[in-house]
């Protein structure tokens, strides 16, 4: 089955073709982080407008790249939830249009559970059941991933997101936006014990996660340094601020792995692609006896590839949708209530 995908819920429009949920045929990403660093973070209205401007150019190369022909197109699937709303509409009433045009399926794609699926393409041998990390500028979730299309939520931050506060802090020091690679490329050299910062723990929820107070905590020692005037060490506040996301991610996943049993842990999402993250990771699942299945950079940030993988396997649960469709700027990933 051949699947023509389209992501635009952020910041990159991406177009692709995917075969049967596992082959790219093609896959094209274009970002607009370049244009968004003028204004220290993503403008929704720009966003939605380059949007248009993009997505026809972009999927017509992507059926170029793919070697096939629209009468080949099998299908049509589309980041429906969650995301910037304007931007998500761009996409999705795009898709509607190639969905009617061609008469094939529409399948609307949760962007998390798109995330996860960008490790099929990567692992050809990766089957469910397998417990996900995914971790993103909107996201943070720890997922008993069941089936393909059967997802159960463990955990959860329970305010900030990981990428939101990574974001945050690269901008309170200065570095603009995207804030992750900045951050993790200032952090390099630097003592992640330079700095106490907090990793919170919610009572009764061993699972879940809270990044708002280490937010807190990194933008008052900012500004009480900026007051008296005095040096901060700023390699050391992003090494040490690195090293609080990366203890309580880590933790988390591995208390996670410890109560489900799940044997296979993936990780997924923008901020799995944090150097740091990778590392502890990899070798907190060794020592676990487990194992890790880690995208490749590529393949964590935003990418249409991985709507067109999850997609298939929403298509053989039956998930398909009308004209009818809307776009939702929040959505749980267990998709309840649809």
């Amino acid at each position: 089955m051949n699947i023509l995908a389209i992501e635009s819920s952020c910041d990159e429009t991406a177009a692709a073709v995917v075969r049967d949920g596992r082959q790219i045929l093609s896959n094209v990403v274009l970002s607009q982080a370049d244009l968004h660093a003028l204004y220290g973070g993503v403008v929704p209205e720009i966003a939605s407008r380059r949007h248009v401007e993009a997505v026809v150019p972009l999927a017509d190369t992507a059926l170029r790249e793919s070697g096939i022909g629209k009468k080949e197109i099998d299908g049509v699937a589309v980041t429906f939830a969650p995301g910037l709303i304007g931007a998500l509409l761009v996409g999705l009433n795009f898709a509607k249009a190639v969905s009617f045009g061609l008469g094939v399926p529409l399948i609307p794609v949760h962007h998390v559970r798109g995330h996860i699926a960008a490790n099929y393409l990567c692992f050809p041998e990766l089957e469910p059941p397998f417990l996900c990390l995914a971790v993103s500028g909107g996201n943070t979730l720890l997922v008993d991933v069941e089936g393909y299309t059967a997802m159960r939520v463990l955990g959860r931050t329970k305010d900030d997101a990981a990428g939101e506060c990574f974001d945050k802090a690269a901008r309170v020091l200065g570095l603009g936006y995207p804030g992750g690679p900045k951050m993790e490329a200032l952090a390099k050299g630097g003592d992640p014990a330079a700095y106490r910062l907090p990793r919170a723990n919610i009572s009764g929820h061993p699972l879940d996660m809270s990044f708002s107070g280490l937010k807190t905590a990194v933008v008052n020692l900012v500004h009480n340094a900026e007051q008296k005037q005095e040096a901060l060490d700023k390699k050391g506040l992003a090494a040490s601020f690195e090293q609080a996301v990366s203890d309580v991610l880590v933790s988390r996943t591995m208390e996670a792995a410890r109560v489900t049993g799940r044997s296979a842990i993936v990780a997924a999402g923008g901020v799995a692609a944090n150097g740091q993250i990778r590392a502890a990771l990899s070798k907190a699942v060794h020592e676990a006896g487990k194992t890790l299945y880690l995208p490749p950079l590529r393949f964590c940030g935003d990418n249409a590839a991985m709507i067109g993988a999850q997609g298939y396997y929403e298509f053989l649960a039956g998930r398909t949708a009308g004209m009818e469709l809307n776009a939702y700027a929040s959505m749980d990933i267990e998709l309840k209530g649809r």
